[in-house]
């Protein structure tokens, strides 16, 4: 039985890598996809959405408009890291011809939760869940399953010293969305940098992608090649990391990865703005409201994503394996 998920993004590279990777995945059907302002400005994220769409020949799927700025604070894009249409400078041509929805994200989210059985995959700042908590929390509360590419536990941050960007872009609606979670009794499921780091791009990879696939692994390239400068201008990695695309894996199969339940809160103010602070040692005494992932299979990552992106099996990736490193 197939499960109903929103993806709420900021598209972004790795954004788009996980929207392929989830409309490729037949246990999924993606009821919408909701665009927030973050890695690229809300316009340009729709826009890239629609591209990404039309390369999948899946243009049936809804994209709906959302939040434009943070709650609170000023709004900060992430263009350096993703190039400046927000797709690696890949400059893919507008998809005109197709009818725009109406409804705005939260009004869609607030729609199709209220209706049952469905899930949230959220891959950028969690604005658009902040405001639909305000206008419909008992709609949030309806979502069965809510996990978040973002935070992070004891990895270092990357925008600052311990901030990971989608929470540190947005910290007030992200400690909204922690907050109302403990409210319902209910755990959000985080996949921050502890686990992301680890899944990386590499050359090999990318060189084998494209044997098997020339499609789709032109296409990848096309998108990533940007990423792969910016990493190692900054990062010093050959490769890049690509993080939403493992929240899409690990609400497809939570076995790939392991954590800590915890409670959990997201720092609002001051030099420590968008840091998570998991309560590990359970100093509060608080029921937990996040699941935090800490350990993830790697290889299994990517038998994921190469047998989904380019329809193989796995016995077809003999040289998967080697290039994983495991």
């Amino acid at each position: 039985m197939k499960r109903n998920v929103i993806i709420d993004c900021d598209p972004g590279i790795d954004d788009a890598l996980a929207i392929m990777l989830a409309l490729e995945s037949p246990e999924l059907e993606v009821a919408g996809i909701t665009i927030v302002a973050g890695n690229c400005p809300c316009e340009m994220g729709y826009q890239n959405v629609r591209k990404i769409l039309h390369f999948m020949n899946r243009m049936d799927i809804p994209v709906f408009r959302g939040a434009e700025k943070p709650l609170r604070r000023e709004y900060v894009n992430a263009l350096d890291t993703h190039g400046s249409d927000g797709l690696g400078e890949s400059f893919l041509p507008d998809v005109n011809g197709f009818p725009e929805e109406t409804e705005t994200a939260v009004e869609f989210l607030a729609r199709r939760l209220s209706e049952g059985d469905c899930s949230v995959i959220a891959l950028g700042p969690m604005t658009n869940l902040a405001e639909l908590i305000r206008v419909a929390p008992d709609a949030f509360a309806n979502a069965l399953d809510i996990i978040s590419m973002g935070g992070n536990f004891k990895s270092h941050g990357n925008c600052s010293p311990v901030a990971e960007y989608n929470y540190w872009e947005d910290p007030d609606a992200a400690g909204i969305v922690f907050a109302q979670m403990a409210k319902i009794g209910k755990t959000i499921r985080m996949v921050g940098l502890d686990v992301t780091r680890k899944i990386v791009l590499t050359p090999d990879l990318l060189n084998y992608m494209e044997r098997l696939d020339p499609k789709t692994g032109n296409f990848v390239r096309r998108i990533t090649k940007f990423y792969f400068d910016f990493h190692w201008e900054w990062e010093h990695i050959i490769g890049c990391v690509i993080n939403d695309p493992l929240a899409v894996a690990i609400f497809l199969n939570p076995e790939m990865a392991e954590g800590i339940a915890a409670f959990t809160e997201v720092v609002t103010d001051g030099i420590a703005i968008g840091q998570t602070v998991v309560d590990e040692k359970e100093f509060y005494r608080k029921p937990a409201n996040a699941f935090i992932y800490t350990q993830v299979d790697v290889p299994a990552f990517w038998t994921m994503f190469f047998t989904r992106l380019l329809h193989k099996n796995a016995e077809e990736l003999p040289l998967l394996k080697t290039f994983t490193g495991v």
